[in-house]
């Protein structure tokens, strides 16, 4: 494979983020980054840093020593943001860091809205996927008043604006594009389903929307959920959970891609654990679009390079990728594990006829949510359109399984 071929357009576009400072700005230099590649080729990548007060400003700076100056975004906690557009392996980028009197704004890449019930996240106009927060009204009459929900994510939308998750399927109506339930569960002695919410055995909760934000370097949002034993008297929360959504700008081109992690946090809201018995499927849940399904409809690509759907199910990989045609056109997403998730890399369930996909840790035997012990699971999505291609989804997992090493220094 010859990777200039979707290199080239993404270095271009990386390159658009870099910005022309008025002659006149009086820029005050406050210390410096420097970004090392590590052992393999880094693009359109995004590093994070400790940003001391004396450092921040209304508007900070980062310029390299090609005289080329970006946007450096600040998050809540504090922390520097930068973009990186390419950085050849083996190699240090020095930036400077500065502050600028002119600017006072920065530039919106990625937006995220809150329109009714939903958070929309686009970028520059074009839609990414949305999270519903509050529960939204049933599509179809004959679906139970069990089956509302939110906390999830639908629709998602490849950059060629094809819709490629699903939500209510009617063969499924608990599925809703991704999501991340617990399906066979133990707590307090009772059995509660946090998956097949029609059993009103249990359920997952939106709570509220921490906060969201708009950047040039990210844009996201921080919720909230609930796991609701409703076999308890009166139902008990057995779990709650906070999201963390970071969504990066790519660069344009015929071979854009969207890029998003989710971080979920789950803690217990008792003394007492949640136990997940050894179970086929439970925990982060994707299903695709309707148009996928059938045995010959939905195409799979795992990290290991097995591309049958049935001899893929129960092994374990780096990444998993989905796709299929909707309305004659082609697309899909590649789903990241983190090295760093519980039995990673974990084991997935692959369905042999439905575009359903689950990273289930659970399957390699019983395992445990307990007091005092958070359980974080993180996970990684590029949606594509067009065929995917491995060794460009292997780029994808390495920029998120290995970070770039980042020193600074700041002025005293």
């Amino acid at each position: 494979m010859n990777p200039a071929r979707w290199l080239l357009p993404m270095i271009v576009a990386g390159l658009l983020t870099w910005i022309a400072l008025p002659g006149s700005a009086v820029e005050v230099s406050v210390g410096s980054v420097k970004v090392s590649a590590g052992d393999v080729p880094r693009l359109n990548a995004a590093v994070s840093f400790a940003l001391p007060p004396s450092a921040r400003g209304p508007v900070i700076l980062a310029r390299n020593a090609s005289d080329q100056t970006s946007f450096v975004q600040v998050d809540s906690d504090g922390n520097g943001w930068l973009l990186v557009p390419k950085l050849e392996a083996g190699t240090v980028a020095e930036y400077q860091i500065l502050k600028s009197d002119q600017l006072t704004e920065l530039p919106v890449a990625i937006s995220v809205d809150r329109l009714g019930r939903k958070l929309r996240v686009k970028d520059a106009g074009r839609p990414i996927l949305e999270y519903q927060a509050e529960a939204g009204e049933l599509p179809r009459a004959d679906i139970k008043e069990s089956y509302r929900r939110g906390g999830y994510l639908h629709p998602l939308t490849t950059p060629a604006g094809m819709v490629i998750t699903d939500d209510f399927p009617l063969n499924h109506v608990h599925h809703h594009g991704i999501w991340m339930p617990w399906t066979k569960t133990e707590f307090e002695g009772r059995e509660p389903d946090f998956w097949n919410m029609g059993d009103g055995k249990g359920r997952v909760e939106f709570v509220k929307i921490e906060r969201y934000w708009s950047g040039s370097v990210h844009g996201g949002f921080v919720t909230e959920h609930k796991f609701v034993d409703l076999l308890a008297p009166g139902g008990k929360t057995a779990l709650n959970e906070k999201w963390t959504m970071r969504v990066y700008p790519t660069a344009d081109g015929p071979d854009k891609v969207w890029l998003f992690d989710l971080e979920s946090v789950q803690t217990c809201a008792t003394d007492q654990p949640l136990i997940l018995p050894e179970y086929l499927y439970g925990g982060l849940g994707f299903r695709g679009h309707g148009d996928w399904n059938g045995a010959d409809k939905t195409f799979w690509l795992t990290s290991n390079g097995e591309r049958d759907r049935v001899k893929g199910h129960g092994t374990r990989a780096n990444w998993c990728y989905i796709g299929g045609y909707a309305s004659g056109e082609r697309g899909g997403v590649a789903i990241l594990g983190h090295p760093g998730n519980f039995r990673a890399p974990q084991p997935m369930r692959i369905h042999p006829t439905e575009p359903f996909f689950c990273f289930a840790p659970q399957q390699l035997g019983e395992m445990r949510i307990e007091p005092g012990k958070p359980y974080v699971s993180k996970y990684r999505f590029v949606v594509m359109d067009g065929l995917p291609v491995k060794e460009r989804i292997d780029q994808f997992w390495w920029d998120y399984a290995e970070p770039m090493k980042v020193e600074v220094s700041w002025s005293k």
